[in-house]
């Protein structure tokens, strides 16, 4: 399962410019491997970490939005549970296929302030705080980071490596799908609940 709601497989792809398979993940969705390929997302509002063990080159992306209306960041509000569970997937996946916790490094993007109906929330801030939070609480030092601004961003991971590529987008129809789509992922937010049937590994 590579959803956080339901089970679905992302859409891969052969890339030519790249020479390998990439994953492509919507707001929602994780991807985890240990083969050389990468990972793209396009982000807005949302936030992706891009986590991997530096040692096994075993990693993933996800991408998520924290859910609520409220102009506060608060760490135990329902918003962070969700973006909790969204986290423990990841890298409870990426534990699952050997990794080891004290090997995690994590790069994130992301936040942007793209979506007009949700400026006054400061939705894209409170990702990106939120993500910078979790990361720190679970000891796994953020390398780089892409955060914050008012453009959507597309980004590529290669979690064999930790590479990634990242370019700000600047084209208003570009800016129109992200907005669509992010929209549409925030309003289904509120249908799905969040399980606590999670599994966790030293």
């Amino acid at each position: 399962m590579n959803t956080l709601h339901e089970a679905s497989q992302p859409k891969i792809y052969f890339d030519r410019s790249f020479d390998c398979q990439v994953a492509k993940i919507l707001p929602g969705e994780f991807y985890v491997t240990s083969s050389n390929m990468a990972i793209s997302t396009v982000l807005g509002s949302c936030v992706s970490a891009c986590i991997r063990d530096k040692k096994l080159h075993i990693g993933g992306m996800n991408h998520f939005m924290l859910p609520g209306n409220s102009d506060v960041y608060n760490p135990l509000s329902a918003s962070a549970r969700y973006g909790s569970y969204a986290m423990e997937m990841l890298i409870n996946d990426i534990l699952k296929r050997g990794a080891s916790r004290e090997n995690l490094e994590a790069k994130v993007f992301g936040g942007g302030n793209v979506l007009a109906s949700m400026t006054t929330s400061n939705v894209g801030k409170r990702n990106a705080q939120f993500v910078l939070d979790y990361l720190k609480f679970e000891s796994i030092p953020v390398v780089a980071q892409d955060l914050l601004d008012t453009c959507p961003r597309k980004v590529i991971f290669f979690p064999t490596t930790g590479k990634v590529l990242m370019k700000r987008l600047h084209n208003e129809q570009i800016d129109r799908e992200v907005q669509t789509v992010e929209k549409l992922y925030s309003q289904s937010l509120g249908q799905a609940p969040v399980s606590n049937d999670i599994e966790l590994f030293d």
